[in-house]
C-alpha cells in the first residue's frame, strides 16, 4: 500500500491518504510509531495492525461516546464515524460492537421518537424525519401503527392554543402566521384551516 499524502487536520491529527485503499486518521505519535511517511510503501501486516490495534479500538470508544451524548440511529452513527475519518471496515466493527450491547436499536429509536414528537408534529413530518435519519420503512410503520387512523385535529388544536393562547378572534396576518407554522409541521391543509376557522370564531368554538 502506497502512502500518497499525509494531510494535517489539527495540530495532533493527520489524514493518511493511500493509493487504492481506504484513508485513515492517525495522531502524530502513531505516525512516528509506525514510521509512516509520504511516498513510502506500507506493508499489509502494518496496515492490519493499525486497523486492529488502533483504529477499531478508537472507533468503538468514539461510538460509545457519541451514544452517551445522545441516542442515534445506525445510519447517523455510521455517518458520524465516517466524518471522523474511519475506514468502512472499522465503522462496521464499531457498529457491530455497540449493536451487540443494544446501544443502538433503530426499532426502539423510532418508537421513542414517535412518542416524543406525536404532540408536536404530524405523522407525515415524523415519517419523513425518520427516513432522513436512516430508519427502515418497516420500523417506521411499526412505530406509527398505534396512531393509525387517528385524526390530527386535536394535535393541531393544542398547538394553536400553545402558540396563540386561549381562543380569540384573530386577524388575517395572525391566521397566515399560524397556518404557515402548522403546515411546516406537516399537517393536512384542510384540517389546519378547519381548526383555525373555529379558533377565529372564538365565541362558538370550544376546546
Amino acid at each position: 500500500m502506497m502512502i500518497q499524502t499525509i494531510k494535517p487536520l489539527t495540530k495532533k491529527k493527520s489524514r493518511v491518504i493511500t493509493e487504492g485503499q481506504s484513508d485513515f486518521v492517525l495522531y502524530k505519535s502513531e505516525l512516528s510509531r509506525y514510521h509512516i511517511k509520504e511516498g513510502m510503501e506500507l506493508s499489509d501486516a502494518t496496515y492490519e495492525e493499525i486497523i486492529e490495534k488502533v483504529l477499531k479500538k478508537r472507533a468503538k470508544l468514539r461510538a460509545l461516546h457519541l451514544l452517551t451524548a445522545q441516542d442515534r440511529t445506525e445510519h447517523q452513527l455510521r455517518e458520524k464515524l465516517k466524518r471522523d475519518g474511519h475506514p468502512d471496515e472499522v465503522i462496521d466493527c464499531a457498529v457491530d460492537y455497540v449493536k451487540s450491547y443494544h446501544y443502538i436499536d433503530d426499532a426502539r429509536y423510532a418508537k421513542v421518537y414517535v412518542r416524543s414528537m406525536r404532540e408536536k408534529k404530524s405523522a407525515r413530518w415524523i415519517r419523513l424525519e425518520l427516513e432522513r435519519k436512516g430508519v427502515s420503512e418497516s420500523y417506521i410503520l411499526e412505530a406509527l401503527k398505534p396512531y393509525e387512523g387517528e385524526s390530527e385535529v386535536s394535535v393541531i388544536e393544542n398547538l394553536v392554543q400553545r402558540r396563540a393562547g386561549e381562543p380569540h378572534p384573530i386577524d388575517e396576518k395572525e391566521m397566515r402566521r399560524l397556518y404557515g407554522y402548522l403546515m411546516r409541521r406537516g399537517f393536512n391543509g384542510s384540517e389546519v384551516k378547519k381548526v383555525l376557522q373555529g379558533y377565529r370564531e372564538a365565541e362558538s368554538y370550544h376546546y
